[in-house]
């Protein structure tokens, strides 16, 4: 990364969360242009009486004419720190998903904090996955088929939704992808994660922000001892989906992503954590074009049609120079 581009970073790395704000800011994203060209439908769950909305996106005809492609579907929990972002706003990243794997996409307006604190939002993912799973949103998606994914808050939701539907038996989940996700309950000095530390300044999301969304999420201060909140506070890992887990160089989230993924295959699921070198948290809403998001799209690919034979082989998050599949600047763990 360059003097110049650390600069710049390090002068949008302002200060802490002013949720009104940041919901404007987020809410640019509501002006691509591209937003035209989607094909999407609206459609909705229900969770404690209340409407649910989920938009539809699908692929392109000749990808959906492929056999086997209208069981498969991706359900996508948006970042945003649990308080800003939109569906509305991640339209073009579904979009590009559905047009990049082939598979239709499904993404989850669920209710965002402060007004609506945990676990009112995971609530909502739950019900769609549930709704999902069950046949009643999509009846011909194949369970065995169904992807969960997030990023960033969104990730920590599809761990959630995870662990929850592990407890309560109502579906179980096969797979999952993990994109520098929010696992965690603390991001002061006191994290065990270098990454808090060594990427916490300067990098556009800063540890004194991650403080800020924990704070206007939790609804009580023991929210964040509960792993629903924070799923590295699990105690078991048995039984989880297959993961995949991406994670950005230059993310105070990095280490406890990659860490998440090291527990899920000590437990036995098949899991690759793949780290993209030079990349900052959030690289996801650049467009499908740059560099990082094509590689990442790249490993979300190969999970998806099963990866490698080779279930345990492994490529060090530690060691720079890796590369991602036909592309430059990635190195990961498989």
């Amino acid at each position: 990364m360059t003097k110049a581009m650390k600069a710049i970073l390090y002068a949008l790395s302002y200060g802490n969360i002013e949720v009104e704000a940041a919901r404007k800011l987020a809410d640019l994203k509501k002006l691509d242009p591209m937003r035209i060209f989607l094909k999407k439908l609206d459609t909705k769950v229900y969770h404690d009486g209340r409407e649910v909305p989920v938009r539809l996106y699908f692929p392109t005809e000749k990808q959906m004419g492929e056999e086997g492609k209208e069981k498969q579907v991706i359900l996508f929990f948006h970042g945003g720190g649990w308080i800003t972002e939109s569906v509305e706003n991640y339209n073009r990243v579904c979009a590009r998903m559905a047009q990049s794997t082939g598979i239709l996409v499904a993404s989850v307006e669920y209710r965002l904090a402060p007004e609506h604190r945990f676990p009112t939002g995971l609530g909502d993912c739950y019900e769609a996955a549930k709704a999902l799973f069950g046949g009643k949103l999509l009846p011909e998606a194949d369970p065995e088929q169904i992807i969960l994914m997030g990023d960033s808050a969104g990730g920590n939701l599809a761990a959630a939704v995870s662990l929850l539907a592990r407890e309560r038996g109502d579906f179980k989940p096969r797979r999952q992808v993990l994109i520098y996700p929010a696992l965690n309950n603390c991001y002061t000095e006191a994290s065990p994660y270098p990454s808090v530390r060594e990427n916490g300044k300067g990098y556009l999301l800063t540890s004194a922000k991650m403080e800020d969304y924990l704070e206007l999420y939790q609804r009580d201060p023991k929210d964040r001892e509960n792993p629903y909140f924070a799923p590295l506070l699990a105690e078991d890992y048995r039984g989880l989906p297959d993961t995949l887990v991406l994670t950005a160089e230059f993310d105070p989230l990095r280490d406890e992503g990659e860490e998440y993924g090291r527990r899920l295959r000590e437990a036995g699921s098949r899991v690759e954590i793949h780290r993209i070198a030079g990349a900052v948290h959030g690289y996801f809403a650049l467009g499908i074009q740059h560099l990082y998001v094509k590689e990442s799209f790249q490993w979300i690919h190969q999970f998806i049609q099963g990866g490698k034979d080779e279930k345990d082989a492994v490529f060090p998050v530690e060691e720079a120079g890796q590369r991602g599949p036909g592309l430059s600047g990635g190195h990961g763990e498989e």
